[in-house]
């Protein structure tokens, strides 16, 4: 299926993207976000976390410093990595990549992963188009609902 490419014109849209992919998210799962500093990764990192945790008060710090945070979803833990400070995936083992794969992968800066990124893993890239204004091309989960149902959603 080709890339699907969506205009996200405010932080709230890309949160809105972010708690409607938490809500298709099952175990098994990874989702990969790249893009450039300030292109609202950590913006749909949280609203992702607090949508999947039911919790849309929870603190979401950012793993930058450790790596990685674990959260505990009804559907599966949900494991946040910020691949940033590493140089590539000689340390994702000693993080726990394997077990966390068991449940659902948030990823941050997946070009760290090398050939431990997941072949069935849903990337999403996204871009600063304006002063809030971003996009998001999204490739992966093609037999979901979730895919056929974005391609038809249209964010405020």
């Amino acid at each position: 299926m080709e890339p699907l490419t969506i205009m996200l014109p405010s932080p709230e849209a890309t949160e809105d993207l972010a708690r409607r992919l938490a809500r298709a998210a099952r175990p098994g799962d990874a989702i990969l976000l790249s893009g450039e500093l300030g292109a609202g990764k950590s913006v749909f990192s949280r609203a992702f976390l607090r949508a999947i945790c039911d919790d849309p008060d929870m603190e979401v710090p950012s793993p930058t410093f450790t790596l990685v945070q674990i959260y505990d979803a009804a559907v599966a833990p949900v494991a946040h990595f910020d691949l940033w400070r590493l140089d590539g995936p000689g340390g994702l083992h000693e993080l726990g990549w394997d077990d966390a794969c068991e449940g659902i992968v948030l990823v941050e800066w997946p070009d760290r992963l090398g050939a431990l990124a997941p072949a069935g893993a849903l990337r999403i890239a996204l871009s600063v188009t304006g002063a809030e204004a971003r996009g998001a091309r999204i490739e992966g989960w093609d037999d979901r609902p979730a895919r056929v149902e974005l391609a038809a959603w249209r964010p405020a």
